[in-house]
């Protein structure tokens, strides 16, 4: 099983969130849709992916994304861009 660890976002250079799970395709639909009207990522409106990593285990999953999370902001945009340029919603690709 893959897990993956992804970053979502409102806009290019909006509000970052950084998460994990194991069903990408699911979660994306389930941030897109606000299924959890008072989370984070739906108060902020916090719907496209532009950034994602897999993994084979959760283990490793988890320690990325603690690690991501302890980043500073010009990391975590460092690392979209270097994916993402363009900052493209990548959910279509799923």
């Amino acid at each position: 099983m893959n897990f993956n660890v992804y970053i979502i976002t409102n806009r290019k250079d909006g509000v970052l969130y950084i998460g994990k799970t194991k069903r990408l395709k699911q979660r994306i639909f389930q941030h897109k849709n606000k299924v959890h009207p008072n989370a984070f990522s739906a108060r902020y409106g916090l719907d496209k992916l532009v950034y994602f990593e897999k993994f084979k285990s959760e283990e490793e999953a988890r320690i990325r994304e603690k690690r991501m999370k302890k980043w500073n902001r010009k990391w975590k945009i460092e690392l979209i861009e270097k994916m993402n340029p363009y900052w493209r919603d990548l959910s279509k690709d799923l």
